[in-house]
């Protein structure tokens, strides 16, 4: 099998090819300002280093920073109507109340408030006001609006008002696209509000992005399946991931951990991703990121879904160095390091610089730091293991000291052992973990539902049922599905038998036969880091297993 990774990070953009689970070839390029053109750039280099056996690859796994970017900067969104079913229960709080003014103008296209939704039991609160829909439909496509973000009420505990309002916007205004929020957040109506009207407003986006891609890809020859990575550590097939590419936010990250575990075959461990930028700190569970269940904002605005544990501190190898006082970061010369680094010729002191003048990297020349004064090598080397250990202490889960996999462009900054944590782990290409973890991604299913008056069993069936159809939907091969975590939640402040279940399932890619294995009469299965083996089959379709 060969699978192509590429990752988009602040500072480089690094594409992997992977063969028989081994990393076959590999590039670091400098991320460009646009995006697409450092991708693209990439792509390129690593063509140009492993030949024409590149071509002929079974997937590509793109983890990019495009949607990231794009609400961070407030460029390229879509105007966004946002219509909520909920009155006359929340009237007291307008759609967009608590966003930063300036992201509100850019996506606030207009917003609706109609009667309907669910109390906490499941009941109605009051009859469903599908003329009031069906108006407010109207009105966005008389307005020209393009994207549509639909919450009720509790709709995770009950999403046929929300799935009605938009079987009649899909009807009513067939070019536009339409984000229901109970595919997306929690129970929490305002973060899960928040969060299906960003995805609403990024849909064009992805599929502009998508399709460059896709096209791109064939330009240089390449004819395969595309996935992007998303923010658990998994991925998922292009046309589904277009529709919800809010889930593709902070996949960077992710990817990283991911590839931590493949690379040292540690399944429980904390992870220290050093970028050019910023230093990302979580903790591997069961060789997935372990998720965060709390709120978390994005662009300023309070968001409650799929999101990575992270800690992340503005410290990388392109950090700048301060002399007097001694200080490292937060500000960073990102991808201009290669240009503005003292080793590379440049006349920026940055963390990349200290290092290699306390000789623990060797990249550059070392002659161009010799001048630099062992006070100020030593105090920003002691600077950055302090703001890690630190890091650890808020991460961890517990006070067992777990090994900590040092990976990233800058990996060489973390000391070999750091208080709070077991010995650093090194593993081979640490500096391109992101780009292999994209590569070798499984595919996930989840499936966060409130059951009532349903027996625990039977509650928990149906959530792993759930979970298992969302995970086919994204692309896995049903026959290599594995339930990997199951959360039963009693809700005592619920009448009757109300529990809430989450149930995630992981699998492996599911895809048609690809131009690498034409003519091949097996299913390639990687089952362990110990090697590959050959399964006998005759299907059409074929999985790759990591």
């Amino acid at each position: 099998m060969r699978v192509i990774g590429i990752d988009v990070g602040g500072t480089s953009t690094d594409a992997v090819l992977l063969h028989e689970r081994a990393v076959h070839h590999y590039v670091k390029t400098a991320t460009t300002a646009d995006v697409s053109s450092g991708i693209t750039a990439a792509l390129d280099a690593l063509l140009a280093t492993a030949g024409p056996v590149a071509a002929s690859v079974d997937a590509v796994m793109l983890g990019t920073t495009h949607f990231t970017n794009a609400i961070v900067e407030r460029r390229g969104l879509t105007p966004t109507a946002a219509i909520r079913i909920g009155l006359p229960a929340t009237a007291f709080l307008e759609p967009f109340t608590d966003w930063p003014s300036d992201l509100a103008a850019a996506i606030n296209a207009r917003h609706f408030m109609v009667r309907g939704g669910h109390e906490y039991d499941g009941r109605p609160i009051v009859p469903f006001d599908a003329e009031a829909v069906e108006s407010a439909a109207r009105e966005i496509r008389e307005a020209g609006i393009r994207a549509v973000a639909i919450a009720s009420v509790f709709s995770p505990l009950d999403s046929t008002q929300e799935e009605q309002a938009g079987r009649i916007v899909r009807r009513t205004c067939p070019e536009a696209s339409v984000t229901l929020s109970h595919r997306l957040g929690r129970i929490g109506l305002l973060p899960r509000e928040n969060v299906t009207i960003l995805n609403a407003s990024l849909v064009d986006l992805a599929r502009t992005t998508t399709a460059a891609f896709a096209d791109g890809l064939r330009m240089v020859g390449i004819d395969a399946p595309v996935y992007l990575t998303q923010n658990d550590g998994t991925i998922a097939r292009m046309e589904r991931a277009a529709a919800l590419p809010i889930l593709s936010v902070a996949c960077g990250p992710t990817n990283s951990m991911r590839g931590a575990a493949f690379l040292s075959g540690m399944s429980d461990a904390l992870v220290i991703d050093v970028g050019g930028t910023t230093t990302d700190i979580g903790y591997l569970r069961h060789g997935l990121p372990r998720q965060a269940n709390r709120e978390v904002e994005i662009g300023g605005v309070r968001t409650l879904f799929q999101m990575p544990d992270l800690l992340s501190l503005p410290l990388g190898g392109g950090s700048r160095v301060k002399t007097s006082p001694p200080a490292i970061g937060p500000e960073s010369v990102g991808f201009r390091l290669r240009e503005l680094g003292r080793v590379f010729g440049g006349q920026v002191t940055t963390g990349t610089d200290v290092a290699v003048a306390a000789g623990v990297s060797s990249l550059g020349d070392p002659r161009r730091v010799a001048d630099l004064p062992d006070g100020l090598v030593g105090a920003a080397m002691a600077m950055v293991r302090a703001r890690l250990e630190d890091a650890i202490d808020r991460v961890k889960p517990d006070a067992e000291l777990r090994p900590a996999i040092a990976v990233g462009g800058a990996a060489f900054l973390v000391p070999d052992r750091l208080a709070g944590a077991g010995d650093t782990v090194r593993v081979p290409h640490a500096a391109v973990a992101n780009a292999v973890g994209a590569a070798m991604a499984q595919v996930s299913g989840e499936s966060d539902r409130v059951y009532r008056n349903v027996p625990r069993d039977e509650a928990i069936a149906a959530a792993t049922t759930a979970a298992r159809s969302d995970a086919i939907a994204a692309g896995a091969d049903s026959d290599t599905l594995e339930v990997v975590e199951v959360e039963d939640l009693p809700l005592a402040y619920l009448p009757g038998n109300s529990r809430r279940v989450r149930a995630k399932v992981l699998g492996d890619v599911a895809w048609p036969l690809g131009p690498a294995q034409a003519g091949a009469g097996a299913r390639g299965q990687l089952p362990s880091n110990e090697g590959a083996r050959a399964c006998e089959g005759s299907d059409p379709f074929r999985s790759l297993k990591w």
